[in-house]
Formats: C-alpha cells, structure tokens, sequence
C-alpha cells in the first residue's frame, strides 16, 4: 500500500513536469490590430494568438536609428520596437519565427539571429506612421549602416514591409 502510493505521487510530480504550461493571458488590444504572433506561443490574447495594436507597440521600449536602405534615397530614421521584445513578449518559442506581410510574402528569420536591438518592427519612418503602400504599418529594419553584418543579401530579404503576422515555431 505504502508503495502504491509512493508510485502515484512520483507519477504526479513526473505529469506534473511533462504537462504544458497554461498560457498567460495578455490584454487585448483597444485599437485597431496591426500585428499577429501565432504558433508556439506562452502567452495569449485570445484564441491561441497574441494580437497587438499600435499603442501596444508604442509602450514598449523604442529604438530609434538613421540608417541608409537600399530601398529609399538618403537617410531615413526609422523608430520602433526590437523584434527580440516582440517575441518575448509573446512568449514565441522555437529555433524559427516567420514573418508574414499583408500580400502573404514570408520570411523566415533563425531567432538566434534575431538581437536585443536589431531588427526593429518599425512604425515610423521620419517620425510618420506609415500606409500600407509606404511599406507599413510595420516593416522589419536593421541598422544597416551600422556594420557590414547587415548588409547582405540574406538579411535585406529579411527586411519584410507591410508586416502584419509572425509565426513562431520549426
């Protein structure tokens, strides 16, 4: 008997390791939603998914940088938040996020690669939201004058405008 019930304890505490988390529930957004983060997620708003609107964005931690683009004449300053935030936020698991624009371009980019403050998801571009045909509401920007690291090919691909969903997970 004494056993019996040692066994189910131990079988308890074993489940109780294997069993998934309970995802937090985040606030829903007010405001009209701009972005979508689906997959394997630790945190929701509702339906498995965490839906953000621009204030959403706007209270977290802003990164601003000018930086040339190969896309755009001169120097453009671009403010937003780091990718890296975003994710966090949403609690994204995996080893790959995908990010998915308005006319369903994807992207996907290797977390491991992804740091604290680079890539942004910008929302202004000169200090102006962006329109969907001026590469908004939300764009993927590096510093790209920064260093050569973001210069190239690969990560110019990454660099999705009209971003309007994140997938996260392999």
């Amino acid at each position: 008997m004494i056993l019996l019930k040692v066994n189910l304890v131990a079988a308890t505490l074993i489940a109780g390791l294997t069993m998934p988390a309970l995802a937090e529930q985040l606030p829903a957004p007010t405001g009209e939603v701009v972005l979508t983060l689906s997959g394997d997620l630790m945190h929701e708003t509702a339906d498995d998914v965490v839906t953000l609107d621009m204030a959403m964005l706007q209270a977290m931690d802003q990164i601003v940088f000018t930086t040339s683009t190969i896309w755009m004449e001169g120097e453009v300053e671009f403010t937003g938040v780091s990718l890296r935030e975003v994710l966090d936020y949403a609690g994204a698991q995996g080893d790959t996020v995908s990010a998915l624009a308005l006319n369903d371009y994807k992207v996907d980019i290797p977390v491991g690669e992804i740091e604290e403050g680079a890539p942004i998801v910008a929302y202004l571009m000169n200090g102006a939201e962006m329109s969907p045909r001026g590469k908004g509401p939300l764009w993927i920007v590096y510093p790209y004058d920064e260093d050569t690291k973001y210069r190239t090919e690969v990560v110019y691909s990454r660099s999705i405008w009209q971003l309007d969903r994140i997938h996260s997970g392999d």
